[in-house]
């Protein structure tokens, strides 16, 4: 079977392609991918991927087309990459027709997918990524008037979109509770690509709290920092390591009211933040709204025990009391009180590691993500149950 995938996301795929879920669905499947980059110029594509490897760069018996990132930015940059994904997604029907249109977002790529659906016939799988109910609401302690409008654009872009579609990806069962009428939709429900097998487990550990994430409010960064504040004391060689791109980060640095024990990083290459990762004590992010985080997954597939909230699907990758523990969002209490409970327990904290990295790789393996993957793929396209 054919895929088209539209990746709305400037991130680029990895170039080992042992990490790229694309080369791995190759086993099974075979299509275009749609892909914006942060590059602006063809030798930096080329200079990452090697010759040759602009517009077009084969990984396995995927092709991903480039679109360079547009000189302009904001929606004159928006519009451009959805002026390429309706362009090129025909161009590529044309040259060789795909079955089936996937779509990273319900927002407007979803609906984007669904414009290429009616021009192509073909099935369209829509994957839902965040928690829809909890999306642009907890962005700011009080949400804006624009916060509200894309709140509102978002629930609308999921009903246009879940109507559009023949089939549903969530990351976790009761990830469209929130909306009454979707709840019955024909879906597949399996967590994101994670490539556990190249995580490496570290053997030497820091005595470090870790939280990879950004927005720091979405994050629950401060609810994060007032907890560690208030256990400080009782544990004076324990640092708190918070890394990612804070725009506000004199805001932030606020927060820890000078506390030498917290380090404020910047966002770090992904590699070198899977090594800080692995060498962490445990790995916490309470989170306002999530959909279910890679960074939790990746901590887990490293070995390290986990705190997270139960924001979104969270609790569907944690399980409380075996690897890690899940809190409330935004509760402080709680949070202190499961801080306070596995820094003080070196025995809780291999245990819990140890279950962690089970499950990983267990739940999380490419192996699985693949087989789900091509299942959901066989189901929309030829109504396999």
């Amino acid at each position: 079977m054919r895929i088209l995938y539209l990746q709305p996301s400037y991130v680029p795929p990895p170039t080992n392609v042992q990490m790229d879920r694309f080369f791995l669905l190759s086993e099974k499947l075979e299509g275009d991918i749609l892909q914006p980059v942060w590059s602006r110029r063809p030798e930096d594509i080329e200079a990452k991927f090697g010759p040759e490897s602009y517009p077009v760069y084969t990984s396995g018996k995927f092709l991903y087309h480039w679109l360079l990132d547009p000189p302009h930015k904001g929606l004159r940059a928006q519009l451009a990459v959805f002026r390429f994904f309706l362009r090129e997604g025909l161009a590529v029907y044309r040259k060789n027709p795909y079955d089936c249109i996937v779509v990273y977002s319900h927002m407007t790529p979803a609906l984007l997918g669904g414009i290429l659906k009616m021009f192509t016939g073909a099935k369209l799988i829509v994957e839902v990524v965040t928690t829809p109910s909890l999306s642009f609401l907890n962005n700011r302690p009080h949400p804006t008037f624009k916060d509200r409008l894309g709140k509102l654009y978002s629930d609308l872009s999921l009903y246009l979109a879940m109507l559009l579609s023949d089939h549903v990806h969530l990351l976790y069962e009761t990830q469209l509770n929130g909306y009454r009428l979707l709840r019955k939709l024909p879906s597949t429900v399996f967590f994101d690509f994670i490539p556990t097998s190249s995580i490496s487990r570290s053997e030497e550990h820091e005595k470090t709290i870790l939280l990879v994430g950004a927005p720091w409010y979405l994050k629950g960064v401060d609810v994060m920092i007032e907890a560690f504040l208030r256990i400080s004391g009782e544990f004076p060689n324990a640092k708190l390591k918070i890394q990612g791109h804070f725009p506000d980060r004199q805001e932030l640095v606020a927060l820890t009211k000078g506390s030498p024990q917290i380090e404020i990083l910047k966002a770090a290459h992904h590699v070198e933040t899977l090594r800080t990762m692995s060498r962490s004590w445990v790995f916490v992010l309470p989170s306002r709204c999530e959909g279910v985080p890679r960074v939790i997954q990746e901590a887990m597939s490293a070995g390290v025990p986990v705190i997270g909230s139960d924001a979104g699907g969270i609790p569907a990758c944690i399980r409380d009391g075996e690897c890690g523990f899940v809190v409330r969002k935004g509760d402080v209490d709680g949070l202190e009180l499961r801080l306070r409970e596995i820094l003080s327990d070196s025995e809780l904290r291999d245990k819990f590691g140890e279950r962690a990295y089970e499950i990983a790789h267990q739940e999380f393996s490419e192996q699985v993500y693949v087989s789900r993957f091509t299942q959901m793929v066989s189901t929309a396209v030829e109504g396999e149950r």
